[in-house]
């Protein structure tokens, strides 16, 4: 027996949708042989504008700073601040076991008290000698001998009060006490601990005075002494004009830098040493015959990897990864110290240009 269908017409159209389907996703899939090309836009390298400034990184220091080392050799006993402590000029930091220096200074003590009675016995032979001689009861020479054993006693006096006086200096010295007013900021040995002459106690600085040091490339240095305006930018936001610029007389000769320090006024909310700043060089004019500018590429040009720093050069139609140097990135740019020419063409973003398949886009579809 032959069944039916009772709707024959209502097969079709879902019939026609299933194909529809599948059409499209036949259509949507690569086809072999077809596989397209990654257009990666190139940009020219160009050179940072001088007038527009330009910024480095640098680091509040205290314009005051003190390592306080020992002076004498001993037990340190007392460590009496911590890393934080705000101390007064005189008062007590560390104490040095005094014990043997208070010894040695007792036997200077000894010691000048025997060179006295040695200079009076002295003093009381040469006078006798001396009346002696006014008589004709001794000769010449013994005259002579007694005032030598006198200045050998007044010599010897002399030097047992210089070494009693030595003995109280170093047993002074283990009292250490700040030169400063200040705040404490690291200690580096604790109580207990063998301390030796020229060892580092503790790290003291003076609040409110700080400054600015930053390390600029020799190739800036012209462009930064002709800045019209100079501003640390503190991470909060806040600009500050500095009281003082000192350039230092001498360059590092491995870094090829020079430093900058940077005398800023006290704030209102102290600052903390060693905060990261940047330091602004605004309108530095070029000046004639100072050395160009860096090169400049963008930010997202650069690629990372390590110890590399590379970038993807444009060269016939392909990319050619290449190793520069770089430095500090100022507003989205790198500027780039080694590695390429003006007018090179690379790739505006590394990672795309590191995948397979990438070319440079066209110059018109930039």
């Amino acid at each position: 027996m032959v069944s039916v269908n009772p709707h024959p017409r209502a097969v079709l159209p879902w019939a026609s949708v299933a194909s529809g389907l599948v059409a499209l996703m036949l259509s949507a899939m690569p086809q072999p042989g077809a596989a397209q090309a990654l257009m990666v836009p190139v940009v020219a390298v160009g050179g940072a504008g001088a007038a527009a400034g330009f910024e480095f990184e640098g680091t509040l220091e205290p314009q005051q700073q003190s390592v306080i080392a020992a002076q004498v050799s001993g037990v340190l006993r007392q460590l009496a601040v911590k890393a934080g402590d705000r101390v007064k000029a005189g008062q007590l930091l560390a104490r040095i076991d005094e014990r043997e220096l208070a010894a040695g200074l007792a036997a200077g003590d000894a010691g000048v008290a025997q060179a006295q009675a040695a200079l009076a016995q002295a003093r009381q032979n040469a006078q006798r000698t001396r009346e002696l001689r006014a008589q004709g009861f001794v000769s010449a020479a013994a005259l002579d001998t007694a005032q030598a054993q006198l200045d050998a006693a007044q010599a010897a006096l002399a030097a047992a009060q210089a070494g009693r006086q030595q003995a109280a200096v170093a047993r002074g010295f283990t009292a250490i006490t700040a030169p400063f007013d200040g705040v404490v900021r690291a200690t580096h040995a604790e109580a207990g601990e063998l301390a030796v002459p020229g060892r580092p106690l503790l790290t003291l600085y003076a609040p409110g005075r700080l400054r600015a040091s930053v390390m600029l490339p020799l190739s800036r240095a012209e462009a930064a002494r002709s800045a019209r305006e100079v501003q640390v930018l503190l991470p909060d936001g806040r600009a500050l004009v500095p009281l003082r610029r000192t350039e230092l007389p001498g360059a590092d000769a491995t870094s090829q830098t020079v430093e900058w320090r940077l005398d800023l006024a006290a704030t209102a909310d102290p600052l903390l040493p060693g905060l990261p700043v940047r330091v602004r060089f605004a309108g530095a004019p070029a000046a004639p015959g100072a050395a160009p500018t860096p090169l400049t590429v963008p930010v997202a040009a650069v690629l990372r990897r390590g110890e590399l720093t590379a970038v993807y050069a444009a060269a016939e139609g392909r990319f050619v990864l290449k190793a520069v140097r770089t430095g500090t990135p100022v507003g989205g740019q790198v500027p780039v110290l080694a590695g390429l020419k003006a007018g090179e063409r690379v790739a505006a973003d590394a990672v795309k240009a590191g995948l397979a398949g990438a070319v440079p886009a066209p110059a018109a579809a930039n």
